[in-house]
């Protein structure tokens, strides 16, 4: 390594590398060992790759040009690792510099793939084609988006389906695996090739090779996703060929690549209606593959033991936790209800997927630890796709199913059993009509199971306990109640203390469930509860306690303020509060205990009082300390970033404490912290990390809703940074929906503030709304985005008319369109309101957009029929609404005929409403 370090301070250092990789043997007077000079070579091609992907834009074309070379020369080295870091550092070339600047680079590849020359030996044809799927699957983006007159893919996709046919086992393989890495984009070089790929396919399924075998499995799924009118000629034999290697026992990752094409399948309307008629065969194989395999039971077998509650959670088993953001602010859309600017569902939602853990798909994120019940794998998705299927084509599923479990439930070896009670959950949702009239039955049988000598047949007997608590939960005879829902809620709270830390685990998410479903009929058993979820605390490890908070958060938002009762209170808070007090401010554990604290402040409203000082103020001391850490880091690049998430879930939790107090201990808490409250805000808002941004505006927001008068002094400093919040510029390629939802709280903030303001915003009033309107004019973002920017624009002309009526033509049908989809809330009210006093001061600027306001106000006409209309509509919103078209009727000399070429549902109401008038 010294004659590396030697080299580095040269000026043509990088030639040298390039020279080194490509030298299969050291200089005459280097003194070293062949093995320690292949370690200097793969050295010097790491250097060289990272000095391509950090200078490559400085560097002379002479440079370049030999570096390139040296690489084509490496992949023709007798060592596999030398030919793999070659192909790495041709990857990285073309993606700083696009293969245009290198265009015979697969020419030249390929001429050594086909080895016309006869100088490629099989590994250097190997090596070749590795270099190629290394560049395809790093650089697919770019090589669909290149502009250049001869499209690269016009080139390469041909060759690659050419290469399918080598003799070569890795050709054939990392071909398949390039041309897949291009099938999600349809390029059309490719999609003009789709029937030649599928004759390659099938002449590739009976390929002796088990990888090759597994990219025909992917490229079918790929191309049904894509091009599922392509596959429909081919569904039988393709149905055929995924059930046989379903069943390829020895080769887990192969059968798992087969079943994955019917989970596709399920998710695609077109391919699942030319699947359905083949479902009597697909499901029993689906249920044959839900058997816990004698591998996985293997490792189940070599598992520390069945008893080990009481040991202490390895370091490896205990899973990362991160902050999860409740900062979104929302507006009520018909199409977005219950939605972030992410798509992602806030609160209950995202807990209620907690229950199809069992079968739920694997994440990016996800590790494979070894243990068969953390794993995806065949099991899980077979038993994905039995859940799928069910809820698409319930009746054949069940047709299939029962026999099954008529078999299999009551089997003698636990693995069948365990699967019978895993399809049983599976098809709970779809076949719940045809399932339900056995439940009588079957609960009780399932409860027995809850003892099983087996911990994974308890787990998942847990996990379809739940998946059927929505049933038991609706249930109102006395009777039943006393006989099915009682002992499942029963038994679910004995599992929570099983002998075994996963049952465990089963049966809290299995409880969440529950919790969800049933709701205020929790009230009774309340204390009960309460106390096991407590006994729990004393026995839990790491990894169970974060699940644990999770329930006892559902628990507060199931019961609502009936949390308050004095019993419950003195069961679960003072255990709560003895763990705020035990943890540790550098704690994982926070994480899930702010989150579980921000619901049963929400739940206790102002009975959260008593215990609100103190995590008020530990909340202050934790923003602060963050942020002088941070500032310090920024100061010392020596220094750590601290961690964002105890920022995030502080501000999250601040917003539950001031949303949930009394408004006189809300002043007291935010006028006495040191440091500044608003102060340690306005630093949020201004945060680097757009979660501390989302959680920071929608902190904002709710200070102006509840402490307004305490805020206002702090506006002058606040208001700019909201404003330079409010450009679609500052949203990035690497994540644009966080940086949307960021936006999205500022729009509600905003709008919050201009509903309190007392002239407080009327030096900026152009300047955001002028930003307000941008963001209603981009139908490219998220609805939600548009309609809050939309809502907070329409608040502003309240207070603010006469100074946005000028820039009415520009506001007008942006705005409208963005109201279009939004449900009657007080919301869209306050916007109306606004809009229409702006209308009043402006009337001439609506001519182009006087047909969508028209249609607005006919809507409303119509809302404001159904009985449960809200007062403000009726009695602010309609009047104006009146006014105005009498306005309009004296401005307009051809007003009637104006009415008559509106649509005719619009136009019936309006002349209803003219009609009244008069």
């Amino acid at each position: 390594m010294s004659t590396l370090s030697q080299i580095q301070s040269l000026p043509d250092v990088d030639n040298y590398f390039g020279y080194i990789l490509a030298t299969p043997n050291p200089m005459q007077n280097l003194q070293t060992t062949p093995i320690a000079y292949q370690h200097v070579r793969l050295t010097a091609a790491i250097q060289l790759k990272n000095d391509i992907r950090l200078f490559y834009k400085s560097k002379s074309k002479a440079d370049l040009d030999y570096i390139r070379s040296s690489s084509i020369v490496a992949l023709r080295d007798t060592h596999q690792p030398i030919r793999n870091a070659a192909g790495s550092l041709i990857s990285e070339i073309v993606c700083q510099g696009s293969i245009s600047a290198w265009p015979q680079l697969f020419s030249q590849l390929f001429g050594m793939i086909e080895n016309s020359d006869g100088s490629s030996s099989p590994e250097i044809q190997d090596g070749a084609m590795s270099a190629i799927s290394k560049v395809c699957e790093d650089n697919s983006k770019s090589l669909i988006a290149d502009r250049e007159q001869q499209h690269p893919l016009d080139y390469l996709i041909p060759r690659l389906l050419e290469a399918t046919k080598s003799t070569r086992i890795k050709v054939r393989t990392e071909a398949l695996a390039s041309l897949i890495v291009f099938l999600p984009h349809v390029p059309t070089a490719l999609y003009e090739r789709l029937d030649t790929l599928l004759v390659r396919l099938s002449e590739l399924a009976q390929d002796p090779s088990e990888d090759v075998r597994k990219y025909v499995c992917r490229g079918f799924v790929n191309i049904a996703e894509v091009g599922p009118e392509k596959i429909k000629p081919y569904i039988a034999v393709i149905v055929d060929y995924m059930l046989v290697q379903q069943q390829a026992i020895d080769s887990p990752d192969l059968a798992l690549d087969a079943a994955s094409f019917w989970l596709s399948a399920t998710e695609h309307k077109d391919i699942r209606i030319i699947v359905a008629p083949y479902l009597p065969k697909i499901v029993p194989i689906l249920l044959e593959s839900m058997v816990y395999s004698a591998e996985d039971i293997t490792l189940l077998e070599c598992a520390d033991g069945d008893d080990d509650a009481d040991r202490e959670d390895r370091a490896e088993d205990v899973k990362p936790v991160f902050a999860k953001s409740k900062g979104g602010r929302l507006t009520t859309s018909a199409i977005d209800k219950g939605k972030n600017a992410t798509g992602q569902s806030n609160g209950t939602a995202a807990k209620a997927e907690l229950s199809d853990g069992e079968i739920e798909e694997e994440t990016d994120d996800e590790e494979d630890g070894g243990d068969p019940e953390d794993a995806w794998n065949l099991r899980k998705c077979s038993a994905a796709a039995l859940d799928h299927f069910a809820t698409q084509y319930p009746d054949i599923v069940i047709g299939v199913v029962l026999p099954y479990l008529i078999q299999n439930l009551k089997h003698s070896d636990w693995p069948n059993r365990e699967a019978a009670v895993l399809a049983l959950g599976a098809v709970a949702d779809g076949c719940m009509d045809s399932v339900a009239p056995h439940l009588r039955e079957l609960v009780p049988y399932l409860l027995s199971l809850l003892n099983d000598s087996e911990p994974v047949v308890r787990k998942i007997t847990c996990w379809t306990l739940g998946r059927y608590s929505g049933w038991a939960s609706k249930l109102s005879d006395p009777k039943q109640i006393g006989q099915l829902f009682e002992p499942m809620m029963d038994g679910l709270l004995q599992k929570m203390l099983d002998k075994n830390k996963s049952v465990q685990q089963a049966a809290v998410t299995a409880f969440i469930y529950l919790e969800e479903q049933a709701g205020t009929r929790l009230l009774s058993y309340s204390a009960p509860i309460a106390r096991q979820l407590v006994r729990c605390f004393s026995k839990y490890k790491d990894r169970n306690m974060n699940i644990l908070y999770d329930c006892i958060g559902t628990f507060a938002e199931s019961l609502g303020v009936a949390l308050a009762q004095d019993e419950v209170l003195q069961i679960l808070m003072p255990a709560i509060m003895g763990r705020w007090n035990a943890v540790p401010d550098n704690s994982q554990e926070l994480f899930p205990l702010m989150e579980c604290l921000q619901y049963i402040a929400g739940a206790l409203a102002q009975a959260f009082d008593p215990f609100s000082e103190v995590i008020f103020v530990r909340c202050i001391a934790m923003l602060h300390q963050n942020l002088e850490d941070s500032l310090a880091a920024t100061r010392n690049p020596v220094l750590d970033e601290p961690d964002k998430d105890y920022l995030i879930v502080s501000l999250d939790l601040l917003s539950a404490i001031i949303q949930a107090l009394p408004n006189a201990s809300a002043v007291r808490l935010v006028t006495n912290s040191q440091p500044s409250f608003f102060q340690l805000l306005v630093f949020c808002l201004e945060d680097k990390n757009t979660q501390v941004r989302q959680s920071s505006y929608a902190l904002l927001g709710d200070t102006a809703i509840y402490l307004v008068a305490q805020l206002r002094p702090y506006l002058p400093s606040i208001l700019p940074i909201l404003a330079k919040q409010l450009d679609l510029d500052r949203v990035s390629d690497e994540d644009p929906n966080m940086e949307l939802s960021v936006i999205n709280n500022a729009c509600w903030s905003l709008g919050e503030i201009s509903m309190r303001s007392e002239q407080d915003m009327k030096d900026r009033v152009l300047d955001v709304s002028g930003r307000l309107t941008s963001i209603t004019s981009d139908r490219s973002i998220t609805e939600s985005v548009n309609q809050n920017a939309a809502i907070a624009l329409g608040r502003l002309g309240i207070l603010y008319h006469t100074q946005l009526a000028p820039h009415l033509s520009q506001m007008a049908e942006p705005f409208l369109e963005s109201m279009e989809n939004l449900e009657f809330t007080d919301e869209r009210d306050q916007a109306f309101h606004g809009f229409n006093l702006v209308v009043v001061q402006n009337p001439q600027a609506m001519e182009k957009s006087l047909a969508s306001f028209f249609r607005a106000i006919a809507d409303y006409l119509k809302y404001v029929r159904a009985p449960n209309a809200r007062q403000y509509a009726r009695e602010v919103i309609i009047p104006q609404f009146g006014r105005i078209i009498e306005g309009y009727r004296g401005m307009m000399p051809n007003f009637d005929s104006f009415i008559n070429n509106l649509d005719p549902p619009v136009r019936r109401v309006l002349q209803a409403e003219l009609s009244r008038q008069a």
